[in-house]
């Protein structure tokens, strides 16, 4: 790669409606600016896109002058893969635009939407379609890698309610994907990451939904944790597709409805979401609370926008993070011994443990289906390293690592790619399972060059034996 002219760039701002922004403007550092504070890459361009019609621009001017490619949208991904380090990075925060059609129950989205921006326009019409936790994340990096959240029980996988999209391949064209349109490529970005184009539009099946549901957090002290988690287990295997409850184990953040003197202190939460009535909802969390002793609740009918953003707080950016992660297909007493010893080491107050129950609809569907595979999983456990200052990554990531390590032995084998880290490619074909070959296939017919290589990468088989 040869470095940049100033006429290259000058030119590849007469083809882009958009901003083109270089290391010499004032807003450079700010656009370069992404979630995870550990990432600080510093890309040649930063394409700003206005329009769908910008990106083969953009992607064409990278394979001109053999610019490494990245693609960011929300900016979320754990890895950094939205930054090119002195490529080009493919901007799409002023495209957010969220279209529903109420009489389809359909809506279609732009790549720079956040789940914030998607939730607003579709409970505005009574609808939904399962996506994350975070309302900052970004719906197109959530969606190309699986996407679960509050709804995956009941309505499956975010790809699982993906109608089509339009996508710009290696060759800069557009082609749009569906059951219909270029089948093969549909079924690959539905679990495949940012493998095989740059995605300018979503179209989503929609669900009817309560704008308001029984949702918040139930707290016990961290004592009581293994006799929690083995009765969660048992309760999860016949719960209601309507009701997902999480389990968070951390230090206590300072909770206005937590006694202060339990502020900082190690517990163990069950974040509790249902689809339902109030009713039923004061039922189910009645029994959970007979889980043990709880130090503190605050539960009840709120709006499902509000309750999406109920872990933002603990997920603001400027934090450096670090993520290990399995899936499950059960808890065995094993597991539940080695998360309470672990989470007894617990490096910073900022790091958590989430178990998040994934089973339901999603597990009805058949693993090559779609890209992602694990279609066995019915739990996830992430360990979420979070801490502030840059001296304390190696002791902080060993931790991490270490829990990962230690868990292993229990977990299913498959790896949720939306929350696999930089380091670790080697776990990519174990992530797609018996889909790997195919995906490999498929790379290598719509990317043999791998100019999609910013992500979890399926690299096309020539490239591979080198």
């Amino acid at each position: 790669m040869s470095p940049l002219k100033k006429t290259h760039v000058e030119g590849l701002k007469k083809s882009i409606t958009g901003r083109v922004i270089s290391p010499q403007d004032k807003d450079y550092d700010e656009a370069r600016t992404i979630w995870n504070s550990m990432i600080d890459k510093k890309p040649a361009v930063i394409v700003q896109v206005a329009k769908a019609g910008d990106v083969p621009h953009a992607v064409r001017f990278a394979r001109e002058h053999q610019l490494e490619l990245s693609v960011l949208g929300g900016g979320h991904h754990i890895a950094g893969n939205s930054l090119a380090e002195n490529g080009l990075t493919i901007d799409f925060s002023n495209m957010r635009k969220v279209t529903v059609d109420t009489q389809s129950k359909r809506a279609r989205v732009e790549p720079g939407a956040t789940l914030a921006d998607f939730d607003k326009a579709t409970l505005a019409h009574g609808l939904a379609t399962p996506t994350g936790i975070n309302s900052t994340t970004g719906i197109a990096g959530l969606t190309l890698g699986g996407g679960f959240g509050w709804l995956t029980r009941q309505y499956g996988m975010t790809i699982d309610n993906l109608l089509s999209a339009r996508i710009v391949t290696a060759e800069g064209k557009t082609l749009k994907v569906s059951e219909n349109e270029n089948s093969d490529l549909f079924w690959a970005i539905r679990g495949g990451g940012g493998n095989f184009g740059v995605v300018t539009e979503f179209e989503y099946q929609l669900h009817n939904m309560n704008p308001e549901v029984y949702a918040g957090l139930i707290v016990f002290p961290f004592i009581e944790a293994k006799n929690i988690m083995k009765q969660y287990r048992e309760f999860s295997k016949s719960a209601p597709k309507e009701l997902n409850v999480w389990i968070v184990i951390r230090h206590a953040p300072p909770l206005p409805f937590l006694p202060e003197d339990q502020h900082g202190k190690m517990v163990i939460v069950l974040a509790v979401f249902f689809n339902g009535s109030a009713d039923k909802g004061e039922s189910l969390t009645e029994f959970l609370k007979g889980f043990g002793n709880p130090i503190g609740d605050h539960i009840g009918m709120q709006p499902y926008t509000q309750w999406q953003q109920a872990f933002d707080p603990l997920l603001t950016p400027g934090m450096r993070n670090y993520w290990k992660s399995h899936n499950f297909r059960s808890i065995e007493n094993e597991l539940i011994d080695t998360v309470n010893k672990h989470a007894a080491t617990i490096p910073t107050p900022h790091t958590e443990i989430f178990l998040g129950s994934i089973s339901g609809v999603q597990n009805d569907i058949p693993a090559n289906a779609t890209a992602y595979s694990a279609r066995d999983a019915r739990y996830i456990v992430n360990v979420h390293g979070r801490w502030e200052k840059p001296e304390d990554d190696k002791r902080c990531i060993s931790w991490c690592r270490k829990f990962f390590d230690a868990t292993k032995p229990f977990a299913s084998g498959g790896a949720y790619v939306n929350f696999m880290t930089e380091d670790e490619s080697e776990r990519v074909p174990s992530a797609y399972g018996a889909n790997y070959e195919r995906l490999v296939s498929l790379k290598q017919k719509y990317d043999p060059d791998n100019l999609f290589h910013m992500n979890q990468n399926i690299v096309p088989e020539p490239l591979a034996r080198k």
